[in-house]
């Protein structure tokens, strides 16, 4: 692409973008910080992703999810997941009418545009299994009926990061179905207090609706169309394969640090997910500094590490790091 043509992308995207301005007017009514989450939900709602959060209770998850819901005039469910939880609870499940002797279905919480999954890892093996089969396939089958889910549907799960007894540790493939996964961390003292005098002041000013969803859904097409330069393809697959096989990028003291990669998908959604957001920031083309900024949230849970590592106290986050540090960028 000439740089004339960039150019003309760059300011259609700017135009496009026009709609995120009062969509996080109406957001940050109520949300006080956590700006990384807010943009990381717009970049989920841009790329067409899910997102894997983790965080302590009281944070202002659900609050967010529901904040957005609202404002863009969508179906939000939060499903609060529980050992007893049966995948029936989820997907729906069908009811017998013995007045007409036949089934009828009766659709689940999942049918929803926007859906908080609490404490995802709560739940049985079966539960997540089909939380993350209706993510992946975007079709929930119940009897012999199969349901396609809604072209806006994106799944926010939640984990508790100090409390593991009792849980069910999500397996490592279908982590990966996630796009991100994001830490969320506390506000900031200010951020506090200004949450507390919010809180517990008036209440707060309802959510207008200031968005269609089809708006969403134009802006996913949108963002395919921002431009990435071969350089940057080559740079994200630098990244990928470095985590990998670190010692090829000169990085042999991760060996020993690292039991498994990024797989091919870790280098489709880092794609995906720098396109959006060089949206967010009204720009036609995707620079180094998109990748930089959300590669850990695409590849720390793709990186599984040793016990090694583990004993030395060296987590994902720093592995990325240490892989964005010694990379050359274009």
């Amino acid at each position: 692409m000439n740089l004339t043509a960039i150019r003309d992308t760059s300011a259609y995207v700017r135009q496009e973008a026009l709609f995120l301005r009062p969509l996080l007017t109406e957001i940050n009514k109520v949300m006080v910080g956590q700006e990384e989450l807010v943009k990381r939900l717009l970049i989920a709602l841009l790329a067409d992703g899910h997102i894997l959060l983790e965080g302590v209770p009281g944070l202002a998850k659900t609050l967010l999810v529901k904040t957005a819901a609202e404002a863009i005039q969508a179906d939000f469910a939060r499903i609060q997941f529980t050992p007893d939880l049966l995948p029936a609870d989820l997907v729906g499940t069908q009811i017998y009418n013995p007045r007409t002797y036949e089934f009828s279905v009766h659709q689940g919480p999942i049918f929803a545009n926007l859906i908080l999954a609490d404490e995802i890892n709560r739940a049985p093996a079966k539960v997540q299994s089909a939380l993350l089969e209706a993510m992946q396939e975007r079709q929930v089958t119940i009897g012999d009926v199969t349901f396609r889910m809604e072209d806006l549907f994106l799944v926010l799960a939640t984990q508790n990061p100090i409390e593991q007894e009792g849980t069910y540790p999500l397996p490592e493939a279908q982590v990966d179905r996630f796009m991100l996964k994001v830490k969320v961390d506390y506000p900031t003292r200010a951020e506090e207090r200004l949450i507390v005098d919010r809180m517990t002041g008036t209440p707060l000013p309802p959510v207008q609706p200031v968005v269609q969803p089809e708006a969403i859904l134009h802006a996913r097409q949108v963002v395919r169309q921002v431009y990435v330069d071969d350089k940057i393809k080559n740079y994200v697959l630098d990244l990928v394969l470095a985590t990998r096989q670190p010692g090829s990028n000169g990085l042999s003291d991760l060996n020993h640090l690292i039991s498994f990669g990024a797989s091919p998908r870790a280098s489709i959604n880092l794609i995906h997910a720098a396109r959006a957001h060089a949206f967010l920031h009204g720009r036609g083309f995707v620079t180094p500094e998109d990748i930089k900024q959300i590669a850990p949230d695409v590849l720390r849970h793709r990186i599984i590490t040793t016990y090694e590592a583990e004993a030395e106290n060296i987590t994902s986050d720093h592995i990325v790091q240490r892989i964005l540090d010694h990379t050359d960028v274009p």
